[in-house]
Parts: C-alpha cells; structure tokens; sequence
C-alpha cells in the first residue's frame, strides 16, 4: 500500500509542478497529494497509511521548497481529522470524501499562511480568501477521478480496502 501510494505522490507532485508553468494563477492548480491523503484517511486505517501520509507531506515539501515538515505535518493532521470524520459520520463514501478534500484544502492552505507569516494578525486573509476557496473547489472537483484510479489501481494489486457504509 505504501509503495502504491508512494507512486501515486509522485506522479501528483510532478503534475503539479508541470501545471505551474501551464495555468495563469497557482490556485487553479488542484492539490493532488491533497486529494490522496483524504483517501488514505477514509479508506486506510493503519500505522502504515499515517505514515504515508506524513510521507506525502514530505514530498509535497520537497518539490515546492517552502519549509522542510510544514506539509507533513499539515497532510498528517489531515490524515487524522479525515480518518476521525469518517468514522464518526461512519462512511467513506464520494460525499463525505469530497466534504473532507474541501476542508482539507482550507486547512492546508491556511495551515501555510498562518504559519508562514509567523503567526501575525490575518490582515491579507480577506484577500487570500477567494482563491483559497477557489482552490477548495477545484481540488473537489478532481477528487471523484483520483478516488476512482486508485480504488481501481487497490483492486488491481489486491489491497484491501473499507467499503462506503452510505
């Protein structure tokens, strides 16, 4: 599983490193790596999906060169409130998935301004707004297809996974 979602990162990453040289403005680029840390935590519940998680996080750091851990431990408290959310509302269906990719990417990203900034009052949230939630809305929007390969790429390598209980 691990190695699975290792390679799926990988392809992530360097698709949304290609799209930032391709699109206008960075917020229309959909986080991918985002997308599949929601699915580790609704569909994998294990020490080992944390861990890829966090590892994802890693990786997210490495290729965009902002501050070594922040994404890994953003992908990981994602990880954990998306694994927390599925149990609690007891599925792991499109519905909830897509709740938890938009949430994610909000958090993601307001993880990175406020930490960024060094914890200063929000003064520029307001402007930033619009284009997290535009973000938030793409990244949804992308999340079904993502959530469908790899459903498919599980079964083809035979990992067993939790079923929707909708």
């Amino acid at each position: 599983m691990i190695a699975l979602f290792s390679l799926a990162a990988m392809v992530a990453l360097v698709l949304q490193t290609a799209l930032s040289s391709l699109l206008p403005a960075v917020f229309l680029i959909p986080n991918l790596a985002l997308i599949l840390v929601v699915n580790l935590g609704l569909r994998h519940h294990s020490v080992g999906a944390a861990l890829a998680a966090f590892g994802i996080g890693y990786a997210t750091d490495a290729f965009s060169g902002n501050q070594l851990g922040l994404h890994a431990l953003l992908f990981t408290a994602i990880f954990v409130l998306t694994y927390w959310f599925s149990r609690a509302v007891f599925s792991a269906g499109a519905g909830v998935g897509a709740i938890a990719v938009f949430g994610g990417v909000i958090i993601c990203d307001l993880g990175n301004y406020f930490i960024s900034s060094g914890w200063v009052s929000p003064v520029r949230l307001p402007l930033i707004m619009p284009a997290i939630l535009a973000q938030a809305a793409i990244t949804t929007v992308c999340a079904p297809v993502v959530f469908g390969l790899m459903w498919q790429a599980t079964r083809m390598i035979g990992l067993r996974q939790r079923l929707a209980r909708e």
